[in-house]
């Protein structure tokens, strides 16, 4: 693991995404964080960015190193940060052979995925994608980082802090509907208490192809639970937050609750 640089900026877009038209919202994307520049070590986009939470989801998929993959490259290098996000890819032949996959991509190209292990009931989501299986935690500039998705913000025992603590920095990329925000942001701040982390928690706005609205609330939150960075509810743009490792570091000493988890 390299050293870890003691602030970490981290920079998100609440977007209204262009339902079904992925180059309209690559195009979003890149005009939003270009007044960042080089400011952020962290970009992030919510879930399924580049075409909304749509059934046809399965069908848009792209290959593992597809177009959004050469977009994510591109604004990583160009901002010389990591790009943070989820699109739907096919990994196989057939049917349910693809999933909705949180990549993270470096500006050298390299890049990590966490495919979403709680494909959402409720929709159909969980009848065209396949679950992800594996726990994922990777490390950026010296972070350790926890990616997961939407839905995944509903099971705790998923997202558990290890003892000793193997992650800083939990990352959620959602489409959360509005009519159940209240969940949303109580359990976002749940998620990065009891696990002694930061969370940055990501997701849409505006009214998607099915008539559903989104409120955003997306957030970065402290390991106390507290809000550092947040946009007002319905609102579209670029939030940044820089988080401290040492704060987190004095925090965790001071309060080792995670010497007692199960």
């Amino acid at each position: 693991m390299s050293e870890r640089q003691e602030q970490l900026t981290v920079a998100f877009f609440q977007q209204d995404i262009a339902w079904e038209q992925p180059e309209v919202n690559r195009t979003m994307v890149e005009e939003a964080f270009a007044p960042v520049g080089e400011k952020a070590d962290v970009l992030i986009v919510p879930e399924t960015f580049t075409t909304g939470f749509s059934d046809n989801m399965a069908a848009m998929a792209e290959p593992p190193e597809g177009e959004t993959y050469r977009f994510a490259h591109r604004m990583a290098q160009k901002h010389d940060a990591l790009f943070v996000g989820t699109w739907t890819v096919a990994i196989g032949e057939g049917e349910r052979q693809v999933v909705n996959r949180l990549h993270w991509v470096r500006p050298d190209g390299q890049y990590g995925y966490y495919d979403k292990a709680h494909t959402f009931r409720m929709s159909s989501e969980a009848e065209q994608l396949m679950r992800g299986t594996k726990r994922e935690v990777f490390e950026w500039r010296g972070w350790r980082i926890k990616p997961a998705v939407c839905y995944d913000l509903r099971f705790p025992k998923w997202l558990r802090n290890a003892n000793p603590l193997d992650y800083d920095l939990l990352i959620l990329c959602a489409n959360w509907p509005g009519s159940r925000h209240e969940a949303w942001s109580t359990l976002l701040r749940a998620r990065a208490i009891e696990n002694l982390c930061y969370v940055a928690g990501v997701n849409r706005v505006g009214v998607d192809g099915v008539d559903i609205p989104y409120e955003g609330n997306s957030a970065v939150v402290d390991y106390k639970g507290c809000d550092m960075a947040c946009l007002a509810p319905g609102e579209a743009g670029v939030v940044t937050a820089t988080l401290d490792s040492h704060r987190l570091d004095l925090f965790r000493q001071h309060w080792p609750f995670f010497l007692d988890f199960d």
